[in-house]
């Protein structure tokens, strides 16, 4: 496949998707010309300089995989990339260090005054009472977001005898107490701190979440670090604090805008400002560019990367675990699809045994997948399975029990559209697919490409003219599976078949005396 890479990756991240790919690196492009080539590309990489927004991503027309060399992905259009099932990965890990470093070392910096104790020395001053500064050890560190980046810097300053207490909605107190936190609610650490560092995403939630209100409530003499993203921290907002004295310190690393040309704080006091390094050393460099290659590997070879921003998140456990069902639901929802005749308002997966032990959102996208894939042009995959269903209207609904009765496990689908009710089960055997279920009857089948189906009556006769009709038209049987309800009931009948059946051929079943209904399922994707 090929790898388009327009902005800085370092060498290693370069020659691992080399060995498997072919990349070409095309740095500085105008977007017009990004634009112009990537119709030719599998996977695109970036870092934070490209805006990869939805005119961008209906270019890629190709693209499988976006990869984001780098923790935040604000420059990337998560909604249109899910829309258009393109995975979008990340490199969350890769830069831990590096960030948690350069937080402590602005941290430092404002505590020590150093960049003013620099520029005083270069004018020829000798100010050493001007510039006394403040020690860190018994201060107490708020740190907005507990993640990889806040849990490093929580280690490094309880190093420092700093007292560290943490705000994060999704962090437990025992979670907190295991790397050196006391976990407080926002308020309560805006309150009590003497530095505060946020280490959370830009998002609806968290642009300006640290604005004049919430500066009112700080200790006077606060320092604020950002080296998170820009305008978490409100820019006009600090930059008056600092002046009014309110606020003693602030380390920034990011910004608003980038480079930032009019920010309020190029020209504010006691502040300490570098051009986005929070990645940029060595050793960063190679570890987020190594960490982005393999997760796109990992997708360009069709298996779920670790980082994925925007698909289900599996543990490797769970993926492993997981993987011989998905053949088994896609061919559900496939079959479903079909059965119904019409798009189904409502999904019932039950997950039963073995499968009922893990996270199952990949199995209902998988049904997804085989549900829509047929009925429309755009391209369906775990990625974007759920929201085009949502899009259509479908109300999906997941149940587990860990009771399959007689199998090991077992997955049933209900489909209901208009009063109509299709109902499939399935399990693996084998490694492979079985349909053990359609409707009320049961039955022990292995999926072919082509099948036909028939609802009839059980009478004598049947079964033998519709191989008749078959046989006349060229078509082979590879198989059979019989299930009816009772002698002279209702009756199913399955034909595996080896060739397509000639419409005149489903019309001349369908005018047979006997026949209920009858349906014939494709699984090999065609229309």
């Amino acid at each position: 496949m090929r790898i388009l890479v327009v902005e800085p990756l370092a060498a290693e991240g370069l020659e691992l998707l080399r060995r498997h790919h072919e990349v070409d690196e095309q740095l500085d492009l105008p977007r017009e010309r990004i634009a112009a080539i990537l119709p030719e590309y599998d996977a695109l990489v970036v870092r934070s300089q490209v805006k990869v927004d939805a005119e961008l991503i209906a270019a890629g027309t190709r693209l499988v995989v976006i990869g984001r060399a780098g923790v935040g992905v604000d420059n990337v259009d998560l909604e249109a990339a899910t829309r258009a099932g393109i995975v979008v990965v990340n490199a969350p890990t890769g830069n831990t260090i590096a960030a948690a470093e350069l937080t402590l070392a602005l941290l430092f910096g404002l505590a020590r005054r150093i960049a003013p104790a620099d520029a005083s020395m270069r004018r020829g001053e000798w100010k050493r009472s001007a510039l006394t500064g403040t020690e860190l050890r018994g201060k107490t560190l708020g740190i907005v977001g507990l993640g990889k980046i806040g849990q490093a810097i929580a280690s490094r300053a309880g190093a420092l005898q700093m007292t560290v207490i943490g705000s994060d909605p999704f962090v437990t107190h025992e979670q907190a107490a295991s790397f050196g936190v006391e976990l407080v609610a926002f308020d309560d650490l805006v309150a009590r701190s003497d530095v505060i560092t946020v280490h959370v995403p830009k998002t609806k939630a968290t642009t300006g979440l640290i604005n004049r209100k919430v500066i009112e409530r700080m200790k006077p003499g606060v320092l604020l670090l950002n080296v998170a993203r820009g305008g978490i921290i409100d820019e006009a907002d600090l930059a008056q604090a600092l002046r009014d004295g309110r606020v003693a310190g602030a380390g920034i690393d990011v910004y608003t805008a980038e480079p930032p040309t009019d920010n309020p704080l190029l020209d504010a006091p006691n502040t300490l400002l570098t051009p986005h390094l929070g990645a940029s050393t060595a050793e960063a460099q190679v570890a987020v560019a190594e960490e982005v290659a393999e997760q796109i590997l990992e997708v360009l070879d069709g298996r779920s990367a670790r980082y994925a921003v925007n698909a289900p998140l599996l543990t490797p456990e769970t993926a492993q675990a997981i993987a011989p069902y998905l053949p088994l639901a896609e061919t559900l929802g496939r079959f479903a699809a079909q059965l119904a005749r019409r798009a189904p308002r409502t999904l019932t997966l039950e997950i039963a045994g073995e499968p009922a032990a893990y996270d199952a959102s990949s199995l209902v996208a998988a049904v997804l997948r085989g549900l829509l894939e047929r009925d429309t042009m755009e391209r369906v995959n775990l990625v974007n399975a759920a929201t085009l269903a949502k899009a259509r209207g479908i109300t999906v609904v997941e149940r587990k029990t860990p009771n399959a009765g007689a199998f090991a496990s077992l997955l049933t689908l209900t489909a209901e559209a208009d009063g109509q009710v299709v109902v499939l089960a399935g399990t693996v055997a084998n490694g492979e697919p079985r349909l053990v279920r359609l409707q009320e009857h049961a039955m022990d089948l292995a999926p072919a490409d082509v099948m036909l189906i028939s609802h009839h009556r059980d009478r004598p006769g049947t079964v033998g003219r519709v191989g008749v009709l078959l046989g006349e038209a060229d078509v082979n049987i590879s198989s059979m599976t019989l299930a009816r309800s009772a002698p002279r009931a209702d009756a199913y009948m399955v034909l595996a078949l080896d060739d397509d059946v000639p419409a005149k051929v489903i019309d001349s079943i369908e005018a047979d005396e006997a026949v209920i209904d009858v349906w014939v399922v494709r699984l090999d994707g065609a229309r």
